[in-house]
């Protein structure tokens, strides 16, 4: 089927459920907000009661909007419920054909409350409520994770999440369910960062203080997202208070930091400015009385403007950067080339959301531009560079129709790729590219039967690279069953992969990516399936079971050859991601804790034409530095009095690396030589690569916090710390070359100060 037809086919559809929307019912919509700062609040249960059985409704989503459609006329009760805050109670008439904006705001309550909840995949958030692949991360989950700063970072919790394995304390790299970094899609208010996370581990550009929610899709994400073929992290920064000025200054060992909020116009318009910066060299280098050669900063800004009760628009602009070596200092030779890699983060974007006066329609519009460079080599002279831009334009519309909703959307990119590898893939030279893709999508979601909450949503993406003839259509589904404290869920989906990013993944060190389109004739490809089981307790007890697999191919791995030291060649590999998750978490009272454990084996089968060679087999298997086959976290916060004690333990299972099985001096002749004269350079031997397995991981990390109120406007929060409790000599990578060990952070106690006021 063409293109053309697909469009028109879907083009008829649209039309068809948008016109079914109407007849003889009406729909209510609006915003929920907080009363104290004119903040909306995202997932409220708005519910109508007619009072003989008949209950509509619908949750409110990250701008706070909420939409109720099909409902028949008569007159009804609503209520708008959230955990934390009063219940709202009205009385509304409905008539036929009849659109009703209704805006509500929520005072917070202490007292529990009893609610009427409407079953939507997003509202669960925590450790535990985890969907096909889909965890929902808060503010308030990120602040349970001890770090050394008094305030959290997103990254911090996602390294407890399992399936996610980190480089460590350094290299700012993430792994989820056995896929690259590169093969990650990180997006903030619809803007794509390309290296999202610092070079120390503990941080990335996403500070709590600056966020709304953050959706974590291990697998299995649906029809809007593309491009990518590992993961999805789609964050939604909160706007400023529209009501009352604050802000905050925090000091730690590892990061300061500054945040600003307020309203342009009272319930109009508001600004949030927050910006960080390290001061490692200042303040944990002389705690441990170590070289750590790493500087990062940080600046975000939003502009959030209230356009009347049906429009939004904000502007929001990111930006982060990262210079330091990662584990290359050799103590012993102080003369010895340091390479260091640095990069940089922009993005800037702006968006509009809209609900047509006429239609249960909910409407964003997006602009953005994103870029990155990364340089690699000596400060003065770098050896490898790469930049990248990306420009997008992107539409996304939901169809409220009753019980069912109809998401659908479009978008056009325009990217420029340029990279210097400096000679270090044979295969890759020079290079400057020009990409253009454009498609779309199309998602319903079916819900059936309030009580059960069966939601089903299949769908489907088209997307094309008219700049180099490649269209691929790739079908999704997810589905959750909501039986009392039961809930199963489901998801699949075939995704593709254009733009990639290379890094030569032999040395652990080398955290260097450029970005280029496939350098093989077929794309990069994965095939996800997961299934899991969750069961809530009334008491406070929550626990998950989640299995997936991964089919991966045509990915891009650096060949394995005996000279390991030299430039090397890009091959092809496929390869197979197998895993299981589980899960338990525990809110009572003042105690909030959670344990997980995940499995997973990661396989690669590369295939190159010196393999009979080298090895006398077609066919290379093997498992990739990042394979960690067990790991497993535990996490405990606990209220005492007026102090907060987080402690965090986690464990990882030793990663691949190539062993050496010994030494000798070769000769490299490119002419006439004279061996006997030549006393030639030292070689290592390596056997087969990734056979064999680094020390196991594990560390404790310990905060404790304390509040003190000066007033009505102004508190702070002191905080003492300690990574590494124990001091174990945990190990970073084993150097490719040398044979040198490098670890990781050592026992670091630390003390810091937030201020606030507002």
């Amino acid at each position: 089927m063409s293109l053309r037809r697909i469009g028109l086919a879907l083009a008829v559809l649209l039309v068809v459920d948008a016109t079914s929307a109407f007849g003889q019912s009406a729909t209510l919509r609006g915003l929920v907000r907080d009363a104290a700062d004119g903040l909306p609040l995202v997932g409220v249960n708005v519910a109508l009661d007619d009072g003989s059985g008949g209950l509509y409704g619908n949750a409110s989503n990250l701008d706070g909007f909420y939409t109720v459609s099909r409902i028949p006329a008569g007159r009804y009760i609503l209520t708008a419920s959230y955990l934390g805050y009063a219940t709202h109670v009205d009385t509304l008439a409905f008539s036929p054909d009849e659109i009703v904006t209704y805006n509500i705001e929520l005072s917070t309550d202490d007292q529990v409350l009893d609610e009427v909840v409407i079953e939507s995949e997003k509202e669960t958030a925590g450790a535990a409520a985890v969907s096909a692949g889909l965890q929902t991360i808060r503010p308030q989950d990120i602040e349970n994770v001890p770090t050394p700063d008094v305030s959290g970072d997103l990254v911090s919790y996602i390294q407890t999440i399992p399936g996610v394995v980190s480089s460590g304390d350094q290299g700012g790299q993430l792994f989820i369910r056995g896929g690259e970094p590169s093969q990650n899609m990180v997006l903030i208010d619809g803007m794509l960062i390309y290296q999202p996370f610092h070079l120390i581990g503990f941080y990335s550009a996403f500070p709590s203080d600056i966020l709304n929610s953050s959706d974590v899709y291990a697998g299995g994400f649906g029809a809007r997202f593309g491009g990518r073929i590992s993961s999805v992290i789609d964050i939604a920064a909160r706007a400023g208070s529209k009501r009352r000025f604050g802000g905050a200054v925090s000091l730690a060992p590892f990061v300061s930091g500054v945040r600003l909020e307020g309203p342009l116009a009272r319930d109009r318009v508001s600004i949030l400015l927050s910006g960080r910066t390290s001061v490692i060299e200042q303040g944990a280098a002389r705690l441990v009385d170590e070289d750590l050669p790493y500087v990062f900063n940080d600046q975000f800004g939003k502009l959030h403007v209230d356009i009347s009760q049906n429009h939004q628009a904000s502007i929001t602009a990111i930006r982060s950067y990262d210079r330091g070596t990662v584990g290359q200092v050799l103590a012993d030779d102080p003369n010895a080339r340091v390479d260091q890699v640095v990069w940089r983060n922009e993005a800037y974007g702006a968006r509009y959301v809209l609900l047509p006066v006429q239609f249960p329609v909910y409407a964003e519009i997006l602009l953005s531009q994103s870029r990155v460079s990364n340089e690699f080599g000596p400060s003065l002279s770098p050896t490898r560079f790469s930049k990248s831009s990306q420009f997008e334009f992107a539409a996304n519309v939901t169809h409220y129709l009753g019980d069912n909703d109809l998401k659908w959307g479009t978008y056009l990119r325009s990217s420029e790729l340029e990279a210097e590898f400096g000679g270090s893939f044979q295969n890759l030279a020079t290079d400057v590219e020009f990409v253009t893709e454009a498609g779309g999508y199309l998602e319903p979601e079916f819900k059936f039967d309030v009580g059960t909450g069966l939601v089903l949503q299949p769908g489907i993406r088209v997307q094309t690279f008219p700049s180099k003839s490649r269209t691929f259509i790739e079908p999704r589904f997810r589905g959750v069953f909501n039986y009392g404290l039961h809930r199963l869920s489901v998801a699949a989906g075939i995704y593709h992969q254009e733009i990639i990013g290379i890094t030569d993944r032999r040395d652990a060190g080398d955290v260097f990516t450029a970005w280029t389109t496939s350098r093989f004739i077929d794309v990069a490809e994965a095939v996800h399936l997961l299934a899991g089981y969750q069961l809530s307790l009334p008491f406070g007890l929550d626990f998950s079971l989640e299995g997936y697999v991964k089919e991966l191919s045509n990915l891009s791995t650096s060949e394995w050859t005996a000279y390991p030291r030299f430039t090397t060649r890009l091959q092809p590999a496929d390869g197979d991601v197998r895993g299981a998750d589980v899960r338990l978490e525990l809110t009572a009272g003042r105690f909030y804790g959670f344990v997980n454990y995940g499995y997973a084996e990661v396989e690669y089968r590369a295939r190159q034409a010196s393999l009979p060679l080298w090895y006398g087999t077609d066919e290379l298997v093997f498992a990739p530095p990042h394979d960690r086959r067990h790991q497993g976290n535990a996490l405990a916060s606990v209220r005492i009095e007026k102090f907060k004690l987080s402690v965090r333990w986690q464990y990882g299972s030793g990663l691949p690396f190539s062993e050496a099985l010994g030494f000798d001096e070769y000769v490299f002749i490119d002419g006439p030589t004279d061996v006997t004269a030549e006393s030639g350079d030292t070689r290592v031997l390596y056997g087969l690569p990734y056979q064999g397995r680094l020390p196991d991981y594990h560390r404790l990390d310990v905060s404790l916090e304390r509040p003190i109120e000066f007033g009505p406007h102004v508190s702070a929060t002191i905080q003492a710390a300690v990574t590494n409790a124990y001091d174990r000599n945990n190990v970073f990578y084993v150097d490719l070359f040398t044979l040198r060990r490098v670890d990781q952070l050592p026992f670091i106690p630390s003390a810091g100060i937030k201020i606030e006021f507002k």
